[in-house]
C-alpha cells in the first residue's frame, strides 16, 4: 500500500462528524468534502443519514451512521430498529457501540448474538457492519475477548474507539486487534487519529480503515509534504 498517494489515503478514511451540536450546514461541507477526496465514506449520526444520502448521491462515497452511540448499553431491539431505520433510509455501513457492561459482565452470549442480529441485518441489506469495541474501557483479556465474539458474530470491522470515552486508537491496540481478527476482518482505528503521521503509524499496525474528523488536513499534510519533496506528487486542493 503506497501511502505516499493521495487517492490511497483517502480511501482509507472515513470522514467522521459526530458532534452533537453539529447542524445542516455542518453535514453539508463534510458530504462535499468526502465528494472532492473521494474519502471511503461519510460518518454522521442517524438523523442526518436521509440527508448526507442525497448530498452524496451519483458518488462513490459511503454512508456511515452510529448505533447505539456512544455508549453501547441499549436494549438489542433498540439497536436493531435503530439499524433498520437507518439502513432503510440510505446507510451503507453501520458502526455499533458493543455492549460494553455485558461483557464486563461476562455475558458473552448476548455480547454475540447481539452483534450477530445486527451483521446479519446489515449483509440483507449489502451494508457493512463495524463494531466499536471502546478499547479505553477494557482490560487486556476483554480485548481479546470483543474481538472473538466479533468474529464469531460475523461483522467485518472491529473498531477501537467511539471517541467520546477519553482515550482513543493506539498502536498496541490496532495491532492487538489484528492479530485476534486475522486477515478476514476489517480493523478501523478511530479516535485521535488527526495527522498525517499517525494515519501511517494505524495502517502499519494493522488497520485498513481510519475513523477522523481530520481527512481533509492530513490530505493537505500530504499535499505539502509532496510539494516540498522532489517528486511533486500527491499535490492538489482539499
Amino acid at each position: 500500500m503506497n501511502l505516499d498517494r493521495p487517492e490511497t489515503i483517502a480511501a482509507l478514511i472515513d470522514h467522521t462528524l459526530l458532534k452533537p451540536e453539529s447542524a445542516r450546514a455542518d453535514v453539508e461541507r463534510v458530504c462535499a468534502e468526502a465528494r472532492r477526496a473521494s474519502f471511503a465514506s461519510v460518518c454522521i449520526n442517524p438523523f442526518w443519514v436521509r440527508f448526507a444520502k442525497r448530498e452524496l448521491e451519483g458518488s462513490p462515497v459511503r454512508v456511515c451512521t452510529v448505533i447505539g452511540f456512544p455508549l453501547g448499553a441499549n436494549e438489542t431491539g433498540t439497536k436493531v430498529a435503530e439499524a433498520r431505520t437507518a439502513l432503510a433510509q440510505g446507510a451503507t455501513e453501520l458502526d455499533v457501540v458493543q455492549n460494553i457492561g455485558a461483557l464486563r459482565s461476562g455475558e458473552a452470549q448476548i455480547v454475540r448474538d447481539e452483534l450477530r442480529q445486527l451483521a446479519d441485518l446489515a449483509h440483507s441489506h449489502g451494508a457493512l457492519l463495524k463494531v466499536i469495541l471502546e478499547t479505553i474501557l477494557l482490560s487486556g483479556e476483554e480485548k481479546k475477548a470483543s474481538c472473538h465474539l466479533a468474529a464469531e458474530a460475523g461483522v467485518d470491522f472491529v473498531k477501537t474507539s467511539t471517541g467520546f470515552a477519553g482515550g482513543g486508537a493506539t498502536v498496541d491496540d490496532v495491532q492487538l486487534m489484528r492479530s485476534i481478527v486475522g486477515a478476514d476482518i476489517g480493523v478501523k482505528a478511530s479516535g485521535g487519529v488527526r495527522t498525517l503521521t499517525a494515519l501511517r503509524e494505524m495502517v502499519q499496525a494493522g488497520a485498513n480503515r481510519i475513523g477522523t474528523s481530520s481527512g481533509v488536513s492530513i490530505l493537505r499534510e500530504l499535499a505539502s509534504d509532496s510539494q516540498s519533496g522532489s517528486s511533486g506528487a500527491g499535490s492538489g486542493s482539499y
